[in-house]
């Protein structure tokens, strides 16, 4: 069984030379930083996991004139518990996840639950923090991606954040990296854990929050805006992905002037 104990957001104070009785999580959002742990030291930056087991020693500091921001989880797995090798690792485990949208994404939601103090969050949190585990989990079981996977990948998201609110299929982003488009789709799902289609629809789910927040504009014409021509189907997508629907998020203006 695994319990997550804390969450933290830390990007500025140094950490001093500590030994835990817990498991340690790192994901860096942004910037860089610096770590030492089992006599290693590692730079850490946008997109590094870094998993401490308990009883290594560590520290991290912060690299002079480089902000950063980091995401810290700390939990205790039961000595029974099995299953996923990386709890099972008695070493530091160090990762450049190709999956870092899907994880930053669920580790924000639970970082919201747990400041917010919601109802069950500790076990909505732990649930949570599995499923987290296990995307990677599995993108160590694949092995480490080449950087010229890493490059192509990075190339159809920015080309998606540029045009989500056009059709984007697997024969678009094919001629944008210059492959195949089966290549193309299976590439795109073997490092981000999504299809190119689930990555589209959170690109255009992020933006409709920040339109229902700050813009006036009705539920139907931010559902056009963003390229859907139904939006039954745009409220469905909607929910599937915040567990609530657009109106949710538009009530919170409804009473600004």
């Amino acid at each position: 069984m695994l319990r997550v104990i804390s969450i933290e957001r830390d990007g500025r104070a140094e950490g001093n030379q500590t030994v835990l009785d817990h498991h340690y999580f790192c994901l860096i959002g942004y910037g860089k930083c610096v770590y030492w742990a089992d006599h290693q030291k590692m730079i850490m930056e946008k997109g590094d996991i870094l998993i401490i087991p308990p009883q290594v020693d560590f520290k991290w500091k912060p690299i002079p004139s480089v902000f950063h921001s980091k995401h810290i989880v700390r939990f205790q797995v039961d000595s029974n518990c099995a299953g996923l090798p990386i709890l099972a690792c008695n070493r530091p485990v160090r990762l450049h996840t190709g999956r870092f949208g899907m994880i930053y994404e669920e580790i924000k939601a639970m970082e919201s639950q747990w400041t917010e103090k919601m109802p069950y969050c500790e076990i909505d949190a732990s649930a949570t923090f599995v499923k987290v585990l296990v995307q990677i989990n599995r993108e160590l079981d694949k092995g480490p991606v080449t950087p010229i996977k890493h490059r192509y990948v990075e190339m159809m998201k920015r080309y998606i954040q540029e045009h989500y609110q056009g059709k984007v299929t697997k024969e678009v982003l094919a001629e944008v990296i210059r492959k195949s488009p089966n290549y193309t789709a299976a590439l795109f799902k073997s490092v981000t854990g999504r299809t190119i289609s689930e990555y589209v629809h959170s690109v255009r789910v992020k933006a409709a929050i920040y339109m229902l927040a700050e813009s006036r504009l009705t539920i139907a014409e931010i559902s056009e805006f963003l390229g859907y021509s139904d939006v039954s189907y745009f409220s469905r997508v909607f929910k599937q992905i915040t567990g609530a629907p657009p109106s949710a998020y538009k009530q919170d203006r409804a009473s600004d002037p």
